[in-house]
């Protein structure tokens, strides 16, 4: 491919917001289990205000280029007809338990393998894999055949606002309504909350959140077409789900493994997923050697390889069946305004919760 080949333009800006989502979340520790953690242990809500300050500028700056004909969110993988509420909710109780137990969700893995992690390598390999076996694999039948059964249709669409029609709460609101009331009312109750946050915490949040929105151009807009010669079909250049992507991590991590594994096929190419997960550990690597960081880590014993283990099984299977993680449901979808990412994103904090209680009694067993 040529330097002027727009999918080697998406695929470099893909890297670059990675690199830049890996180097800022590394130093604000921008982390959503940290967040849910903070809260449990502390009563901290600042990193869940990181968290939801990334969320409304999302919200807001998605709703933007869609109002202006930029992208098209329904093109994205979390706008389907058919609401999965099952999937929704069983994959993200799965994945919010089982990245307490990884020490991260699948963001923080790729920043802590950019820090030195031994553990976060091989919750890698595992997450990958069981991702892999949950895509395409025996753990996709499962998910076909039982947990997407379970779905409720949306005529009108798959939003906020339709679901909001559709169940009769009131008349369908306008979706740019919707999206200034909820991503505006998010932004202010962040902003004006006291403590203040401090600027590197608005910094993570308000880099994060634009990040997703920079993320969504690229895919939707840069490598969008509207006829592929080829095909004659619309196309979105460089992604793996043939759509529009933006920031997530549990799939691309799959499809990293896959390249690797089969970089000799020639039918193989990098992709807006892979590149995005690639710049993500580099930015995290340069953050740790620039500031000192750096540090090798491996497991304390068996009971801290088990959890880890088991946690990146969770949330390799959670984060397909949810259709995506902490970022990529959790902000990522939330931007589309998708009923299914807000479902996801409470399964996945309810998850998390159980998670850490789940240790609380452990700890008190064995003292």
């Amino acid at each position: 491919m040529s330097v002027a080949d727009p999918a080697t333009t998406v695929v470099w800006l893909a890297f670059a917001i990675g690199l830049v989502f890996g180097a800022v979340a590394s130093w604000t520790r921008f982390c959503t289990m940290g967040a849910v953690a903070d809260i449990a242990n502390l009563g901290d809500w600042s990193r869940m205000r990181m968290w939801l300050l990334a969320i409304a500028l999302a919200i807001l700056g998605t709703t933007a280029l869609h109002s202006a004909a930029l992208i098209d969110v329904d093109r994205s993988i979390y706008r389907g007809r058919n609401l999965t509420w099952l999937s929704h909710l069983a994959g993200g109780l799965c994945f919010g338990f089982g990245m307490v137990l990884a020490s991260g969700c699948g963001a923080r893995t790729l920043l802590r393998i950019g820090a030195g992690s031994v553990k976060a390598v091989v919750v890698f390999i595992v997450l990958a894999l069981v991702a892999s076996m949950s895509l395409r694999g025996v753990l996709a039948v499962f998910r076909v055949e039982v947990l997407e059964r379970v779905a409720l249709h949306l005529p009108d669409g798959p939003g906020l606002p339709e679901l909001i029609a559709t169940l009769g709460l009131t008349p369908r609101p306008a979706p740019a309504l919707c999206a200034t009331l909820l991503g505006g009312g998010l932004l202010a109750a962040v902003l004006l909350c006291r403590p203040r946050l401090a600027a590197p915490q608005v910094l993570g949040g308000a880099t994060v959140g634009a990040l997703v929105v920079a993320g969504w151009y690229v895919s939707g807009h840069l490598g969008h077409l509207a006829e592929d010669p080829e095909t004659l079909q619309e196309a979105y250049l460089a992604t793996n789900s043939g759509r529009m992507e933006s920031l997530t991590f549990v799939a691309p991590l799959a499809y990293t493994l896959e390249l690797l594994l089969l970089w000799s096929d020639s039918s193989r190419r990098l992709t807006f997923a892979i590149a995005s997960v690639l710049g993500v550990v580099c930015g995290s690597l340069a953050h740790a050697l620039l500031s000192g960081s750096f540090r090798w880590e491996g497991f304390d014993d068996l009971e801290d390889t088990a959890n880890h283990l088991v946690g990146a099984a969770l949330m390799g299977f959670g984060g397909v069946v949810a259709l995506g993680c902490t970022i990529g449901q959790g902000v990522s979808g939330v931007s589309t305004l998708a009923a299914g990412s807000l479902i996801t994103l409470f399964a996945i904090i309810a998850g998390a919760r159980l998670a850490l209680a789940y240790q609380y009694w452990r700890a008190a067993g064995s003292g």
